[in-house]
């Protein structure tokens, strides 16, 4: 089995990788084929030209959650002072990966990156990646078990002092039956005060017809399964911390940096609080 846990300090081991099912479509690759990447299969590119059938805009979206990302890691680390993060659902490496933003505001800056898809296991020596000063570490571990994660980060980060937890549009992949909201709470409940939750999440009141749509085919097309979200719901992930302006809102309405990122459609609900 391939190493749960590793990091920055040596990227360049041997290591048995796992097997990759290249017959069943799978959401990293789909995304990276969204985003223009090469680190896909055929089954996955169909599924991706399915959905861009439903929501031509998908593109434009999944950008849109990029730049979100991107966005948030600048304010927590340039405003918010953060200077360790625990990115969960990482998926395949693209353009603005967490530590690379954090690392150039704050070179020493530590990131870990925490994802259980073996096409991302496969991609991850190019997320191990660091600055001299700063530290990054992957770890192979499911979103719901908690427990494994809070195990692995204590690894590397400091949960004295406070963590940025990335929760970028890996939440509707559970369904409400596995209680993403507890799910949530566990995380937050180890970080200490000053530390800072990002969020984005499918929006199923937006467009409703279209993404109503969206689901179903992802969900027929796919082993994992989509629960898209009211903007509600979204929001009552942040219950108990300080929701920061401008609160929830779609990804290219959170503090966008130009006239261009506001003007990029997202169909993602966004948001970024604070535990006091």
């Amino acid at each position: 089995m391939p190493e749960r846990f590793f990091r920055s300090a040596s990227p360049d081991e041997r290591r048995e990788l796992p097997k990759i099912d290249t017959s069943v479509a799978h959401i990293a690759r789909v995304y990276d084929y969204w985003l223009g990447g090469k680190d896909n299969f055929a089954v996955d590119r169909e599924v991706g030209d399915k959905v861009l059938a439903i929501h031509p805009e998908t593109v434009l979206s999944v950008q849109a959650n990029r730049r979100f990302l991107a966005r948030s890691v600048r304010y927590l680390t340039a405003d918010a002072g953060i200077r360790q993060f625990l990115d969960i659902g990482t998926g395949l490496p693209s353009a603005n990966n967490t530590h690379e933003v954090a690392q150039d505001i704050a070179p020493a800056s530590r990131v870990l990156y925490v994802d259980n898809d073996p096409i991302v296991l496969v991609h991850a020596r190019a997320l191990l990646t660091s600055s001299p000063e700063g530290e990054t570490g992957y770890l192979d571990a499911d979103l719901k078990d908690t427990a494994a994660i809070l195990a692995g980060a204590a690894q590397m980060l400091d949960f004295s002092q406070p963590v940025g937890v990335m929760l970028v549009a890996v939440l509707h992949m559970l369904r409400d039956e596995e209680e993403p909201r507890s799910i949530v709470d566990r995380l937050m409940a180890a970080v200490p005060p000053g530390s800072h939750l990002v969020i984005s999440h499918l929006a199923i009141d937006v467009q409703r017809k279209t993404m109503a749509e969206m689901s179903r085919q992802l969900n027929e097309s796919m082993t994992q399964q989509f629960s898209m979200r009211t903007r509600d719901q979204v929001t009552s992930f942040f219950d108990g911390l300080t929701l920061l302006d401008p609160g929830v809102v779609l990804t290219h309405e959170w503090r966008p940096g130009s006239g261009d990122e506001a003007k990029t459609p997202g169909v993602l609900w966004a948001g970024v609080a604070r535990k006091d």
